[in-house]
């Protein structure tokens, strides 16, 4: 028995499934000695609670020694499995099946290698770690090119960097998802980094280009004030590129942050 797979009784199935549940699935093996298909499927499930290292756990439930449980969640018939999130079953089967429909069972409860990669990398991104964040999404790239999640956030980790050319190259051939609009937001960004600003244009001029080189640094609220600052002395300059810069720069932050909501009510209120 390993961290993945533990036995459980009705003395520990409280906090070793419930409550255990809303860190990672748990998935409950209702099981017996005398039972064939059992002994077919186990195997399976254990092999799987290895394989995937701790993105759920196997709980294995003894129906003989354990029959106020069996009886509390229906059990029927053996194997029965089911899956609990946050104390809930969020799925379930009966009976033996073979590894691969045991493995698309399981894919819909816990998240795939790349969907940690992506989810590792934004979580960096909100961090403003813009190096480390970059690696995860490369990495998720090698693992499926061309994936828009994964190329938006490595668009955003390379301008945080200043690395402009890349990140308009990714944009500039985005391909169609979820993810397309965030990446026509940015677009403006990283042709303001690769374009650069003539500071001799206008009195405003090299504001806007202090702005966009603070964006090159990663900090990214500091170039916010700057546009806002420049947007208080006039709403539409530059044909609303210091406008579209802001927006392109609300997709570099947490959107749920209180930062961005500010952000976003002061833009609104000079607007409009």
């Amino acid at each position: 028995m390993s961290n993945h797979v533990i036995n459980v009784s009705e003395a520990d199935f409280q906090y070793e499934v419930l409550a255990y549940s809303s860190q990672v699935p748990v998935v409950v093996d209702f099981w017996a000695e005398w039972c064939g298909p059992c002994h077919m499927l186990t195997p399976i499930l254990e092999k799987l609670a290895e394989e995937n290292q701790g993105a759920f756990r196997l709980a294995k439930v003894d129906v003989d020694a354990n029959q106020k449980l069996a009886m509390q969640y229906g059990v029927q018939g053996i194997p029965a499995v089911k899956a609990f999130r946050n104390g809930q079953i969020v799925a379930e089967f009966t009976g033996a099946q073979p590894e691969p429909q045991v493995r698309q069972f399981l894919s819909q409860l816990t998240p795939s290698p790349l969907d940690l990669l992506i989810g590792k990398g934004t979580n960096l991104l909100g961090k403003s770690d813009w190096d480390q964040a970059e690696e995860s999404f490369r990495e998720a790239l090698d693992t499926r090119p061309g994936h828009d999640s994964a190329l938006l956030g490595l668009a955003k980790s390379l301008i945080a960097q200043g690395e402009g050319h890349e990140a308009l190259e990714i944009l500039q051939d985005f391909p169609a998802g979820k993810s397309y609009n965030s990446a026509e937001n940015l677009l403006p960004v990283a042709r303001a980094m690769v374009d650069g600003i003539d500071e001799d244009t206008d009195e405003l001029a090299p504001a806007y280009a202090r702005a966009v080189r603070l964006v090159e640094l990663g900090n990214i609220p500091a170039a916010l004030d700057g546009l806002l600052d420049i947007l208080r002395e006039d709403k539409t300059y530059r044909d609303g590129q210091a406008r579209h810069m802001i927006l392109g720069l609300f997709e570099l932050l947490d959107d749920e942050a209180e930062e961005t909501r500010n952000y976003r009510n002061e833009l609104a209120s000079l607007l409009f």
